[in-house]
């Protein structure tokens, strides 16, 4: 290549036509890397277009300066028109150059996040200022490694020169931090490097007029190009991650440094100045490292503050309960030793029945149930007070105060617990037991407070006692010796009578069981029926005090007499699936009329589930049992389920018929209020619990014909309640009652709720002419129960 003073055009020779031909190669490659651009979406688009439009550039100036020069002729000193082409080329190699850099920086692996390739950028020109600088010191006088090739004159060279080094020390920040496999954004690196060393002596070349540097800048320039493509289609590939041998510290930015520092005292020590171009370079390095290190602090900090928030999100984790948001059992003995010495009581609360809404109605309505008590308790907190739940349906809280504070507190949480739950479109029913304790060690003694109000029939408040520990002794005795009363022969029944009002003739009996233990001796059952429930034990009793009791029946109506037996019934053996048909089972191989058998539910199994109820009993039923509702008054039942469930007999609770008379002398209001609606619903209506003359002509008066109670006799052995039975005047069999079916067409009125206001309600009766009487299919009506005489009234 000749340059002159004056331009005139000349034919080309040989190398500079394998200048241009060897550029034309790097053409395919520009063109791959836009298609696959074009293939891909997202941060990969983007890069990879980037690099394809860098490339492009890159080319297109080398192909503009190449040529232009190829096709103009100058003096052979470095003109002007040399280094003003030199300059533009440079120019433009920076631009596309700079692209290659953003493409190689963007391309996914090579950060993790903006904040990450600004922390690479800034370490590779850490690395590429120490390159600078050591090529510097080697360059400049009086070292002058290159001699009179040394560029001094061709400013042009130093915008890609700077590029160079850049892109240099951004490929070795890539092969240390880039994510595996790295090999591929290292290639990429490599190339746009070389692409970029090539850019500068493209331009030296034609500022020096040197043609086998051009000739050699232009084939390495293609070369870096292609490298490029190839790593990108390379990566589009399935590739086998390796292992990361190349876990660094911080070293690549000390080492630089300490070249810098070896370079500098090298030159100064041959004699050398500090000229412009090396105080670029020690600049560039040591705001690089600032900027570096004030990121880095950045880092720390932003680190720290994650750290804390992760300590603490644990740390919540680690004394919180995920369900209900309160304390769990870690937290709530932190409260504990938070509080210290401050007058303090411990509250433990029970759900329950509430392992029979995880069986009926799923986990799911469980956990709904659990975070609304939750919800209730926190809204019922004072300040300073500690809500937490300690597993299961185990709840506490722990609040400032003394004992007659704690036990006033008791109190209404169990009011607000035991409120209905609307969950699933319906109302589940749940009561609480509920332990306190002021003194000692809080979690153990309210532990055992809460195991004693669950003894004694739930639904209670207990302040712990010292005698507890005791009682918890002999729960445990009485657990492990229930398990063998069975096979000991320790179990018996006895037979309470139910009478007809106003004779006073036994028509039925319920079967009562007891437990004498040879050691412990006789063993009450509201002390081991709960030891029974909690055990899983109370199936196996069930079942076999039904078949006793069935047996004791079949053998009595053989004998000629005429009665019918009453058996209570657990609501975990309700909710058993298979009981019905153990039920039937037994009926059919005794013999016994299943008219003749009545099942008593108490009011707590209606707490649990009101349409689950509704099956079971309604299977139970199927079978010609009868069922009676045991305890009303004192528990759950409300109007409308008295309406839904499908019960035979209403036993009135002995608290409504004893309380009213010991409080005002009078007759008992409620009584009246019960025996109305139960014949107006069709029920047949017991009233249990009698025990002076006074409450048996109260019950007569409000028109209740079955009763029971101490005044007509305890339980006894089955020989003496069948004495009794011998001493009566038979009056001849009884037909069987008809089957059951639907409402009958012309069926009597029944009672309905009426809302007057806020507060006030009203019965009135239903009609079969009203509209409603036909939509309550479901409801009870007085046609399809037994008759007085088919009862046993005499």
């Amino acid at each position: 290549m000749k340059i002159r003073q004056s331009v005139s055009v000349h034919s080309p020779s040989g190398m500079e036509l394998a200048g241009l031909a060897g550029l034309l190669a790097a053409v395919p490659a520009v063109a791959l890397l836009g298609r696959s651009g074009r293939r891909h979406t997202g941060a990969a688009r983007r890069a990879h277009l980037l690099l394809a439009a860098g490339g492009a550039i890159v080319t297109g100036a080398a192909l503009a300066g190449l040529a232009t020069a190829v096709l103009t002729e100058h003096h052979h000193d470095m003109s002007s028109g040399s280094r003003t082409l030199a300059t533009l080329m440079a120019i433009g190699m920076a631009f596309g150059t700079l692209a290659l850099l953003a493409g190689t920086v963007a391309l996914p692996g090579a950060a993790r996040g903006p904040a990450a390739a600004l922390r690479q950028v800034l370490d590779g020109l850490v690395i590429a200022a120490s390159v600078w600088f050591v090529g510097w010191a080697l360059l400049a006088r009086p070292t002058r490694i290159l001699g009179d090739a040394t560029p001094y004159r061709c400013a042009s060279v130093i915008i890609p020169a700077v590029l160079g080094v850049i892109a240099l020390g951004l490929t070795g920040v890539l092969a240390l931090h880039a994510h595996r496999p790295r090999r591929h954004t290292v290639r990429v690196g490599l190339g746009v490097s070389l692409t970029a060393i090539a850019s500068a002596g493209v331009s030296s070349g034609i500022c020096r007029q040197g043609d086998e540097q051009v000739l050699t800048s232009v084939l390495l320039l293609s070369a870096g190009l292609i490298l490029v493509a190839w790593a990108v289609q390379a990566a589009d590939k399935p590739v086998r991650v390796t292992g990361d041998v190349l876990e660094r510290g911080g070293a690549y930015a000390v080492v630089p440094m300490l070249f810098v520092v070896a370079a500098l005292g090298y030159h100064l020590a041959r004699g050398g100045t500090l000229d412009a171009y090396g105080y670029f370079g020690i600049s560039v390095e040591g705001l690089a490292l600032v900027a570096r290190q004030f990121l880095a602090l950045d880092d720390v900090r932003r680190y720290t503050v994650q750290l804390r928030q992760r300590e603490k999100h644990f740390r919540d984790l680690a004394h919180t309960d995920p369900l209900t948001g309160l304390a769990n059992r870690r937290g709530l003995q932190l409260a504990l030793l938070e509080a210290g010495d401050v007058e303090k009581a411990l509250i433990g609360i029970d759900m329950d029945g509430f392992k029979t809404v995880n069986d009926l109605r799923g986990h799911d309505v469980g956990d709904a149930v659990l975070a609304e008590v939750g919800a209730r308790l926190s809204r019922n907190l004072l300040d300073g007070d500690v809500a937490a739940r300690l597993g299961g349906d185990e709840f506490a809280v722990l609040m400032r105060g003394d004992a007659e504070e704690a036990v006033l507190a008791a109190h209404r949480l169990l009011a607000v617990l035991g409120e209905p739950y609307e969950v699933d479109g319906g109302q589940i029913f749940l009561s609480a037991s509920v332990g306190v304790a002021s003194t000692g060690e809080l979690l153990h003694d309210a532990d055992l407070a809460l195991r004693y109000a669950k003894q004694r029939g739930k639904n209670r408040v207990e302040q712990y006692q010292a005698g507890y520990d005791e009682l918890l002794r002999r729960r445990g005795t009485l657990t492990g010796e229930l398990r063998h009363a069975i096979d000991r022969d320790q179990l018996r029944l006895v037979f309470q009578p139910v009478v007809a009002l106003p004779s006073m003739r036994p028509v039925g009996a319920e079967a009562l069981l007891r437990w004498t233990h040879p050691e412990l001796g006789p063993v009450r059952p509201d002390e081991f029926i709960p030891v029974a429930e909690e055990s899983g034990l109370i199936n196996r009793i069930g079942a076999w005090v039904l078949e006793q009791a069935c047996r004791q029946l079949a053998d009595w109506l053989a004998a000629g007499h005429d009665i019918w037996m009453s058996v209570n019934l657990s609501p975990k053996e309700l909710h058993n699936a298979d009981y019905p048909r153990q039920v039937a089972d037994i009926l059919t191989e005794l013999g016994v009329p299943p008219q003749r058998l009545v099942l008593e539910v108490t009011e707590h199994a209606v707490a649990t589930d009101m349409e689950e109820l509704v099956r079971r009993l309604a299977e139970l039923r199927e079978t010609g049992v009868r069922i009676a509702l045991d305890d009303f008054g004192a528990g759950y039942s409300s109007l409308t389920q008295l309406r839904t469930l499908p019960v035979d007999i209403l036993k009135i609770d002995h608290a409504l018929v004893a309380e009213p008379e010991s409080r005002t002398g009078t007759a008992a209001p409620l009584v009246d209020v019960v025996v109305r609606l139960g014949h107006r619903l069709g029920l047949e209506v017991l009233a249990e619990g009698i025990g002076t003359p006074a409450q048996r002509e109260v019950v007569e008066e409000a028109g209740c014909r079955l009763g029971q109670g101490s005044l007509f006799g305890w339980g006894v052995p089955a020989e003496h309640f069948e004495s009794r039975l011998d001493g009566l005047r038979p009056i001849g069999p009884r037909p069987l009652p008809a089957p059951r079916s639907g409402p009958l067409v012309n069926a009597p009125a029944r009672s309905q709720v009426v809302r007057l206001g806020p507060g006030m309600r009203q019965l009135r009766a239903l009609l079969p002419t009203d509209p409603e009487f036909s939509a309550k299919g479901d409801d009870q009506n007085v046609g399809s129960v037994d008759s007085a005489r088919e009862m046993g009234q005499g």
